[in-house]
């Protein structure tokens, strides 16, 4: 189970920083997470300013 982000984000960068495995990264409309990097640790979608991360 990924963590994805929707289009609420505001790429904005709060999440890349956080990310313990560097699974997020700046995409076309918004930051995105590479489902086979992310290891579920949640530290991201309690970083987001904007709610736009969730666990898929």
């Amino acid at each position: 189970m990924a963590y994805v982000i929707n289009d609420s984000c505001v790429s904005c960068g709060a999440c890349e920083a956080q990310c313990p495995v560097g699974a997020i990264s700046a995409g076309d409309a918004h930051y995105e997470i590479d489902a086979n990097a992310c290891i579920d640790c949640g530290s991201c979608e309690a970083t987001c300013p904007t709610g736009a991360i969730s666990a898929q």
